[in-house]
C-alpha cells in the first residue's frame, strides 16, 4: 500500500513538473531590434507588397498589367497590431487568411495566395516592414449597440 501511495505521488509529481515546461513555440522572449520605416516603405515597393496591398493615405507606383490592390493593410482595429503577429503574417501568410475579401482573391485550398518571401527577404528588411507596417493601424474602441429593456 505504502509503496502504491508512493508510487502515484512521484507519477503526479512528474505530470506536474512536465506541465509546468514553457511551449517552445511561445512568442515570449522574442524581440527583434527596432527598423528603419522608411527603409520597409522602400522593401514594401521593392518586395511588390502592394500589387495586392494597399495603405490608406500612402501612394506607391503603379505596377503594369496589374490589377489595383485590393486587400489593405493598416487602418482602424480593435486591437494592437503586435509586432510578432506583423511578423509572423509576412514569414507565415497561411497563420491567418484575411477577413472580408472574396475567398479566391486571398486562398486557395486554405493556403494564403501571398508569395512566402522568406529564402529572399533579409532580417533587416523584415524588421523594417514591420517598423513601417505597425503605425498605420488605428486602434480604437468597438462600438456596441446594446437594446435597452423595459
Amino acid at each position: 500500500m505504502k509503496l502504491t501511495s508512493t508510487l502515484a505521488l512521484l507519477l503526479f509529481s512528474i505530470a506536474v513538473l512536465g506541465g509546468c515546461e514553457r511551449d517552445r513555440m511561445s512568442e515570449r522572449g522574442f524581440s527583434l531590434p527596432e527598423g528603419d520605416p522608411v527603409a520597409g516603405r522602400d522593401t514594401f515597393v521593392y518586395m511588390q507588397c502592394h500589387q495586392c496591398h494597399f495603405i490608406e493615405g500612402e501612394q506607391f507606383p503603379a505596377l503594369p498589367g496589374v490589377d489595383p490592390p485590393y486587400v489593405e493593410l493598416g487602418g482602424k482595429v480593435t486591437r494592437v497590431k503586435s509586432y510578432g503577429e506583423l511578423v509572423t503574417a509576412i514569414i507565415n501568410p497561411s497563420h491567418k487568411l484575411a477577413d472580408g475579401y472574396p475567398p479566391d482573391r486571398v486562398s486557395e485550398a486554405g493556403e494564403s495566395l501571398m508569395y512566402v518571401y522568406n529564402r529572399y527577404m533579409t532580417i533587416q528588411e523584415l524588421i523594417d516592414l514591420v517598423m513601417f507596417l505597425q503605425p498605420h493601424y488605428e486602434v480604437v474602441v468597438p462600438h456596441y449597440d446594446y437594446r435597452m429593456y423595459p
